[in-house]
């Protein structure tokens, strides 16, 4: 088997929880007192753009709440948004161990906005643990378009066949796949310490609670 050098994951569904998905905006929607289903179509017909960084947050903001006069402010909305955020600390630990152990090259590809983006990374300081982020706003590219792995290749210079990406999202990952990719579709911190440990990055604690789940 081909050894592992580099592993590409996304950040939402497995490093941390998703930024701004369609249940914080549900839960925006009843906070704020907004029209549930007008809020979702306009934010359909501009997160495209939005996560490929060709709108800043506040643009977005006045295109999908802030259309009309309201009785909150758009600092307290956009509190609002940065703190759905949480994070996954038993999939950072696990990537953390086994970079420190195979010395990993770890790549985000991930889809999200430039404000919300750059919030999380600091926020759960994930420069302490990723070489470098291949976020959608940045490269103005959003999976599934394939480019956006080549890219993330390019970057780490490292051969598809000598990486695996994980993402929760089972299209994302067919798609890295065809180019090469070794793919991990992620449910939880234990099926994925599992798989990658076929692919010979062994996490020590990972097969300890395997082995106490069985006894």
């Amino acid at each position: 088997m081909t050894t592992v050098t580099t592993i590409f994951l996304d950040i939402g569904g497995v490093l941390l929880s998703d930024g701004w998905d369609r249940h914080a905006r549900r839960r925006a929607a009843k906070a704020f007192k907004l029209d549930t289903a007008e809020m979702e179509e306009r934010h359909h017909m501009t997160f495209e753009t939005f996560e490929e960084g060709k709108l800043t947050l506040d643009s977005y903001l006045d295109l999908v709440v802030f259309g009309e006069r309201r009785s909150f402010t758009k600092a307290q909305f956009r509190r609002f948004m940065f703190s759905q955020s949480t994070s996954h600390p038993e999939m950072i630990a696990l990537v953390a161990r086994l970079r420190e152990r195979y010395g990993l090259k770890i790549i985000v590809v991930s889809n999200e906005a430039r404000e919300l983006n750059a919030y999380r990374i600091r926020r759960f300081e994930l420069t302490g643990l990723v070489d470098a982020f291949i976020s959608s706003c940045f490269v103005h590219l959003r999976k599934p378009d394939a480019e956006i792995f080549r890219v993330a290749l390019d970057v780490a210079q490292t051969p598809a066949q000598q990486s695996v990406f994980i993402d929760d999202t089972p299209m994302f990952v067919e798609i890295a796949q065809r180019l090469g990719i070794r793919g991990i579709h992620h449910t939880g911190h234990l099926s994925t310490a599992a798989q990658l440990e076929a692919l010979g990055l062994k996490s020590a604690e990972g097969a300890a609670s395997r082995r106490s789940t069985t006894r």
